[in-house]
């Protein structure tokens, strides 16, 4: 078998991220009306509760939990926790929603040589953090001679924004 360092697997892109609900509603409308997801269709065949959604290239799977009670507390907004992050177009408009919505979120600033990258963190209802930044700032560069594919409309030496 010949080896393909570049894409090992042939992978094209994201699809989705499955993540657990306490409330399949609550979390749909979470993502519907906080992040601007819009409900897609999901097979019939399965048998437990739960939404697909999709929008900016990405899926995400709405799944309720066998036990809500079970499922981890939210805990202190933490941006070295895992999370999911969205490019926006405004920080300052993001923001500015975020407190008409009474969002609890908390701000962040990234520098990397005279490039600044500002971060706002928050929780869904189930405790997943979130991220918005205006992360497109920073260039995509590889640390070895490996070509990066990139959504982003800046491009990098080494770097193939090309999909």
């Amino acid at each position: 078998m010949k080896e393909n360092r570049e894409n090992p697997l042939n992978l094209k892109s994201l699809n989705h991220i499955s993540l657990l609900c306490r409330s399949v509603d609550e979390s749909l409308d979470f993502y519907k009306n906080v992040l601007g997801f819009s409900q897609i269709k999901r097979p019939n065949s399965f048998n437990f509760d739960g939404a697909w959604l999709f929008n900016f290239g990405v899926g995400i799977h709405l799944l309720q939990s066998e036990d809500s009670d079970d499922m981890p507390k939210i805990r202190q907004i933490n941006p070295k926790d895992n999370h999911i992050s969205f490019q926006c177009e405004s920080m300052g408009a993001v923001e500015k929603k975020l407190k008409e919505m009474e969002i609890e979120y908390l701000k962040s600033r990234v520098e990397e040589g005279g490039i600044y990258v500002d971060q706002l963190f928050f929780h869904d209802p189930n405790g997943s953090m979130i991220e918005i930044c205006n992360c497109d700032n920073l260039p995509v560069v590889p640390l070895s001679g490996d070509t990066v594919r990139s959504c982003s409309c800046k491009c990098a030496a080494g770097t193939n924004s090309s999909l």
